[in-house]
């Protein structure tokens, strides 16, 4: 006779264990969505890091340079004193900029920080070629509207990935940078105080107020 045996049936039918690789699939594809979202924020996001303060304070030293400047004999002693203005000015932006990203918690070349670099470089790097340039061949008195049209163009393009003023405040640069290149020359240093000094103060204390410092 047959025999049957419930003992073996029930051993075979035992359902298979699952594989323990699904979990970790699962942690992997939420860190995926997490890690792009993440991205996607900060694409979106602006540089906010910018100090209204120190944009005061770079105000305040193109006022005492332009004062400098103008006592000076030679255009080159007039460049001298501008160029070692707009060292301090990068110092005290970097400064201020790290200062005020570690007070929001938030990292100085972020995406969007990054962004902004990379669009005020180009600028700024053509600015720095045009002024020997212009050095060399004796026009320096139209140095001054082109500093102030490059920097106002470095600002508006980087503006454009931080707080909505500074695409407005560079704008305004470029108006003073426009009218210095024609006007008379005699007027380069107060079209200079006027723009890197007065500009400053005004737009630094607007950000300031409304972004916090």
């Amino acid at each position: 006779m047959y025999n049957y045996c419930p003992v073996a049936t029930i051993h075979h039918l035992r359902p298979v264990p699952e594989t323990s690789e699904q979990p970790p699939a699962l942690h992997e594809r939420a860190m995926d969505n997490l890690r792009f979202i993440r991205e996607t924020m900060e694409r979106a996001s602006s540089f906010t890091a910018v100090s209204g303060w120190a944009q005061v304070a770079i105000g305040v030293s193109a006022l005492v340079a332009a004062l400098l400047a103008a006592r000076q004999p030679s255009a080159r002693g007039w460049l001298v004193v501008w160029v070692a203005c707009a060292l301090l000015s990068l110092v005290i932006s970097g400064w201020a900029m790290s200062r005020k990203a570690r007070a929001l918690e938030t990292p100085l070349l972020s995406a969007p920080g990054r962004k902004v670099v990379l669009s005020l470089a180009p600028p700024m790097i053509a600015g720095a070629l045009l002024t020997a340039l212009f050095y060399r061949v004796g026009l320096a008195g139209d140095i001054p509207g082109m500093w102030l049209l490059m920097y106002g163009t470095g600002i508006v393009t980087g503006g454009a990935f931080s707080v909505r003023i500074f695409p407005v405040m560079g704008l305004c640069f470029m108006i003073v940078g426009a009218l210095a290149l024609f006007c008379p020359a005699a007027w380069a240093n107060y079209f200079m105080a006027a723009g890197f000094g007065g500009l400053h103060i005004i737009f630094g204390i607007i950000i300031a107020r409304r972004h916090g410092g």
